[in-house]
């Protein structure tokens, strides 16, 4: 067992649990209370408090922040399990380069583009056109999609990768079925009508408060391209959320 996971209370995973939640109490108690967590503080030792206000107050304080750690540390787990697969992303888009990435996009979307023109040709297979148009639609929106989430991953810092290139993902993942839908109409029931249902109940349930629901429903009508401005406007606030909650990954547990 390692020197770290003594220290991080009992190794393994309970072990690493209880010193991501001992890790964030401490910066939580820190934000009112000195020398909390006691990195650098070893000649002086732990602050407690003394006087009854300051008991009250220190005990209320760190109550709330117990609170905050019900919903702060899922997070910081689902932040961890994002971490991984984003490193490994990272990794290929590091050997491959920007170019490389937005390539073998482009050559993975357009070798399907081109199998489904085949299909479409032979007898056997009987491929609307619109359905290939479909496909090479998304196979566009795919492409500069990954090309952008590639570009500001490499270039931007931690603000620019959360800001832009988490959403850009997000997108490229979203949009290709939209936009192949919208000239598709025989994938009308699998892509635009769930989207036309998820946005009944976001209107219903989430988007209520202040009356943002009244407002979109009278200025605006989802058809034709407002789904696709519907899952980008989905795709950014997710990116957002997905970027930090990684964030908050790092600051509990630091990448090696």
């Amino acid at each position: 067992m390692s020197t770290r996971s003594r220290s991080g209370g009992g190794g393994g995973f309970v072990g690493a649990v209880k010193a991501d939640v001992r890790r964030l109490h401490g910066a939580w108690m820190e934000l009112v209370f000195r020398r909390q967590r006691g990195r650098g503080h070893s000649v002086m030792g732990k602050w407690k408090p003394e006087t009854l206000p300051q008991k009250v107050a220190y005990h209320a304080w760190s109550a709330l922040g117990v609170l905050g750690l019900l919903v702060l540390y899922p997070l910081t787990v689902l932040g961890l399990a994002t971490r991984f697969y984003a490193a490994k992303l990272d990794s290929t888009q590091t050997r491959l380069g920007i170019i490389g990435v937005t390539a073998i996009a482009l050559l993975g979307w357009g070798l399907l583009t081109l199998a489904w023109g085949a299909m479409s040709y032979m007898e056997q297979v009987d491929i609307p056109l619109d359905a290939v148009l479909a496909v090479a639609a998304a196979s566009g929106v795919a492409t500069v999609s990954t090309a952008l989430a590639a570009t500001c991953s490499k270039l931007g810092g931690r603000g620019t990768t959360v800001g832009l290139a988490y959403p850009f993902a997000m997108t490229a993942l979203f949009l290709p079925p939209v936009v192949a839908a919208l000239v598709t109409p025989s994938l009308h029931p699998y892509v635009l009508d769930p989207s036309y249902g998820f946005a009944v109940w976001a209107l219903d349930n989430v988007l209520f408060v202040g009356g943002l629901s009244e407002y979109l429903r009278e200025n605006f009508t989802l058809e034709g391209a407002a789904y696709a401005g519907m899952w980008v406007g989905i795709s950014f606030p997710l990116g957002w959320f997905l970027g930090g909650v990684v964030t908050l990954a790092n600051l509990v547990r630091p990448s090696e």
